[in-house]
């Protein structure tokens, strides 16, 4: 058994999916992750719905805010928006490949900037009480060496940084999409457990191609944290299955599916009641009976009424938990 005391577990930051509605459904089944909002630009909290893009429910936390951008005084100013509204950390994005965000130094591109990652970092910290992390690539396009590597994280910790999420492929920033770029570059998870030797002093956390609690299990033994994204997401469950990380002798504290079910109904309600579209919010829960009988026809079910109603969820629910009665 891994002990978990000084591990930790997360939620990726993924764009569209990692929204308030996914991550009260994801606390449901897992009381000890980390789970961590989409990445939102400076510009959109500055500019835009601040209060729609903060907004979170209490029982979130442990909570992290991810960041997009590159000017010190903007992420500076979001940093504080973080603090001032609850969050529990600030990260900067520095692994986003896409080049919708490079063309305003956003992601894996300030990763040949170490210097200014550093200085926002220096700058953020200054300005608030709440940990600011980093997570990177191994490394971008042609640079790609393990020296790169520590040259960017030996730069970025002087400035006061110690918790860095590693996703273990290098982004290549021309001629690969977003997608590709998650499973076209080789995994070298060899590197990221150097760096922990390396930097003993640092909390590295593993991210990348890792979706089974043996594999968790297996990254723990090397470094001090694994984040977890698309597993997570389309396999939900696999986040209650992640309990026995903290209490393996404890079966019961692994949640049922009809439990989360229960507790996720009063919520769907109150935000029914604000005015949020239920589609909106249940485009998330398509992945709860993963694996099971039905798991097809309540994935239909979610997805195919534009008019969906919180009796249609509970009917189609109720139509699965009949065919797996000890889910």
């Amino acid at each position: 058994m891994v002990d978990m005391t000084n591990k930790r577990l997360s939620v990726a930051p993924m764009i569209d999916w990692t929204t308030t509605d996914y991550r009260y459904f994801a606390r449901l089944f897992n009381p000890h992750t980390y789970l961590y909002t989409e990445m939102i630009s400076t510009g959109a909290l500055i500019h835009g719905n601040r209060a729609r893009h903060l907004r979170f429910d209490t029982l979130e936390h442990p909570l992290v805010l991810q960041l997009g951008g590159a000017d010190i005084s903007e992420m500076t100013q979001c940093a504080e928006f973080a603090q001032q509204y609850g969050y529990d950390e600030v990260n900067i994005n520095v692994g986003c490949p896409s080049d919708r965000v490079q063309h305003n130094k956003i992601g894996a591109c300030l990763m040949a900037e170490p210097k200014t990652v550093a200085d926002l970092v220096k700058h953020m910290q200054a300005a608030v009480d709440i940990p600011v992390t980093v997570k990177h690539r191994i490394g971008i396009d042609d640079f790609d060496s393990y020296e790169f590597m520590v040259d960017f994280v030996q730069t970025v910790a002087a400035a006061g940084c110690t918790r860095f999420i590693v996703h273990a492929r290098t982004a290549w920033l021309q001629g690969l999409s977003p997608k590709q770029n998650r499973e076209i570059p080789p995994l070298r998870y060899e590197d990221v457990y150097r760096l922990k030797q390396d930097f003993p002093e640092l909390d590295i956390e593993i991210n990348g191609g890792i979706d089974t609690i043996e594999d968790i299990k297996m990254h723990l033994q090397h470094i001090d944290g694994v984040m977890i994204g698309r597993a997570f997401y389309h396999n939900p469950y696999l986040l209650a299955e992640a309990n026995s990380l903290w209490n393996e002798a404890a079966p019961e504290t692994i949640p049922k599916r009809s439990e989360i079910l229960e507790q996720l109904y009063p919520y769907l309600q109150e935000q029914i009641a604000k005015g949020e579209a239920l589609p909106t919010m249940t485009r998330h829960y398509l992945g709860l009976f993963q694996g099971l009988m039905g798991a097809r026809k309540w994935r239909q079910a979610l997805s195919g009424k534009p008019q969906l109603t919180l009796d249609d969820i509970k009917r189609a629910a109720d139509e699965v938990l009949l065919l797996n009665p000890d889910a």
